[in-house]
C-alpha cells in the first residue's frame, strides 16, 4: 500500500476514499505463474491510459511496479495467481465531486483457481454505452459487471456478454470475445466499447485476428467463439444462451490456444 509491504489482515484504507465511495479509480489484473508475471508492461501502460481518461494524475509506474514485485515475491509460488494493482483518487468527499488527494495505490496477490476449460455464455438486456466517458476504462466502478455476472450465473452460464447501443457485440463483463465467420477469426473494435485487453490484443497480433464490427445475431451464426482475458487466456465457449456450439474447441480457436501458450511461454512480458 503506497510504497508499504503490509500484512492483508493490517491494511488500512480510509473510509472516504474515492474510490470506494463512488468507484472513481482504475485498476488492472496480472496473471502470475509460479513467482513470475505475465505481460506486466502492457498491464501498467494500460493503467495509464485508464487513469489519463478518468482524469486521475498520472500513476507512479516504477513504484506500482516495484510493490507488484514485492508481493509476489512474498507470495507463495502458486501454480496460478493474480495480482490486482487499485489505483484511486484517494479521499473525497461524499459526493462525486473529487478530493485534493493524495493518491492511493493498493497491491494485492492471491491465488487464482484454474479455471474450466470451456466457458458457456448469455447476452443480457443490458447494453454497454459506447459513447459513455467510462467506455473502454477499466474503471472499479464495475457495479454494472457484478449485476450482469449474477443475471448469467442465475441462468447457469459462466460469463454475460453485452451489445452495445446500437445493437453490436460488445465485450463480457471481464472477458474480450472472439469468433470465427468463414474460416476468420474477428472481434468487436474498440469503438464498440469493449476494453483494449491486454490478452485480445496479443491474440490479434500473434493469430492474425481481425477487428470487425459484428451484430449481436452473429454469435448464433459463428462457427466458433471464445473468451480472452487475463486468466482465461484462450477459453472456448460450449454454450451461448443454452445453444451449443458445434465444435469445442474448434481447429482456429484449437490454434489460437497453441500459438498463445508458445508465445506467452517463450516472453513473459511481450512489449
Amino acid at each position: 500500500m503506497d510504497g508499504r509491504l503490509v500484512d492483508p489482515g493490517n491494511a488500512e484504507i480510509s473510509v472516504f476514499d474515492h474510490g470506494l465511495l463512488v468507484g472513481d479509480g482504475v485498476f488492472e489484473t496480472i496473471k502470475c505463474i509460479r513467482g513470475g508475471t505475465f505481460a506486466l508492461t502492457r498491464h501498467l501502460r494500460r493503467l495509464r491510459v485508464s487513469a489519463e481518461a478518468m482524469g486521475l494524475p498520472e500513476p507512479d509506474l516504477d513504484a506500482i511496479a516495484e510493490g507488484v514485485r514485492a508481493c509476489v515475491a512474498a507470495a507463495p509460488p502458486w501454480p496460478l495467481g493474480r495480482v490486482r494493482v487499485t489505483y484511486t483518487s484517494g479521499p473525497g468527499p461524499l459526493g462525486s465531486a473529487r478530493g485534493k488527494g493524495p493518491t492511493a495505490s493498493v497491491v494485492i496477490a492471491a491465488e487464482q483457481p484454474p479455471l474450466p476449460e470451456t466457458s458457456s455464455v448469455t447476452v443480457v438486456p443490458w447494453p454497454r454505452n459506447e459513447r459513455g466517458a467510462m467506455a473502454g476504462v477499466k474503471t472499479t466502478s464495475y457495479g454494472e459487471n457484478v449485476r450482469a455476472l449474477a443475471y448469467a450465473h442465475a441462468r447457469g452460464a459462466d460469463e454475460a456478454l453485452f451489445g452495445n447501443t446500437v445493437g453490436e457485440l460488445c465485450e463480457g463483463t471481464g472477458s474480450n470475445v472472439f469468433l470465427v465467420r468463414q474460416g476468420r477469426l474477428l472481434t468487436p473494435p474498440l469503438s464498440s466499447g469493449c476494453l483494449a485487453g491486454v490478452t485480445r490484443g496479443l491474440v490479434l497480433e500473434w493469430c492474425d485476428g481481425e477487428e470487425a464490427a459484428l451484430p449481436l445475431e452473429a454469435l448464433r451464426e459463428a462457427e466458433e467463439v471464445f473468451l480472452t482475458s487475463t486468466t482465461r487466456d484462450v477459453q472456448p465457449v460450449r454454450l451461448i444462451d443454452g445453444v451449443a456450439l458445434p465444435a469445442v474447441p474448434g481447429p482456429v480457436t484449437a490454434k489460437a490456444m497453441q500459438i498463445f501458450a508458445e508465445r506467452a511461454a517463450a516472453d513473459p512480458d511481450p512489449q
